[in-house]
């Protein structure tokens, strides 16, 4: 079993196959936490202070991840949304890695339905499919329900569900800098200006006013929006057949 980033992944930035999702949740706090938690904290109250609709929540954040045979197998704990904010400004990533899940709306035109990230948020402005780090609500007996995360995500934050979706049986992943996505498509049978007219209702009526809008990307190219660059795998699996 090997650990990222060394030999047996795939390379970085791009999609391969995931057969299963094998993720625990040990006890006790994160040996970056341990380690760290004065750094963390002094950056929390600078973080705080620029963007006071932030939430330090608690998620989870992996420790050891590995993939073998098609499986992605790892070793998480429970840490505060500083450490990981104070962690990703770090040049080197070792220690933890980010692994969080994108399910993918495609619209019954063969578009991408996806946000672009609000003000509040600590990723203002990025477009990319709507999703959230793995928290509390995720871990079932122990292990992470990263379909279930999926499914939150999304509704909470789009009014979509995706239970009325029609998923594709296949997962993929993809790795950058120790963040590791898990991603699916779904398929709606509305099209693209429908997904985007009803996402436009439910921010009527949402609180927490994390998204900015909605787009629909019909192309993999990689300057139409302001993508975050974990979506340009997906980009370039998706639409790297035109028949799709």
């Amino acid at each position: 079993m090997t650990v990222l980033p060394t030999g047996g992944w795939p390379a970085e930035n791009t999609a391969f196959e995931v057969e299963a999702f094998d993720l625990s949740v040990l006890p006790g706090q994160h040996p970056i936490f341990i380690a760290h938690r004065e750094e963390i904290e002094e950056n929390w109250g600078q973080e705080a202070a620029a963007n006071p609709h932030l939430f330090n929540g608690q998620m989870v954040l992996q420790h050891r991840l590995s993939f073998r045979d098609g499986v992605i197998t790892g070793e998480a704990h429970v840490i505060p949304y500083s450490t990981l904010l104070w962690w990703r400004k770090q040049p080197d990533p070792a220690g933890a890695f980010h692994l969080f899940g994108f399910a993918v709306p495609v619209s019954s035109d063969g578009a991408i339905i996806a946000i672009q990230m609000s003000e509040r948020t600590a990723n203002p402005g990025q477009v990319y499919c709507a999703a959230g780090s793995l928290d509390l609500l995720d871990i079932i007996d122990g292990k992470l329900d990263l379909p279930a995360n999926m499914r939150r995500e999304v509704l909470e934050e789009t009014g979509l569900d995706l239970s009325s979706a029609k998923p594709d049986p296949q997962f993929f992943a993809s790795h950058s800098r120790h963040r590791v996505v898990g991603f699916r498509f779904y398929h709606f049978d509305l099209t693209a200006e429908e997904m985007l007219t009803r996402i436009a209702a439910h921010m009527v009526h949402d609180e927490e006013k994390e998204i900015a809008g909605a787009v629909a990307i019909h192309s993999a190219d990689r300057g139409a929006h302001p993508y975050s660059p974990l979506m340009f795998p997906i980009l370039d699996l998706f639409f790297k057949d035109s028949m799709r």
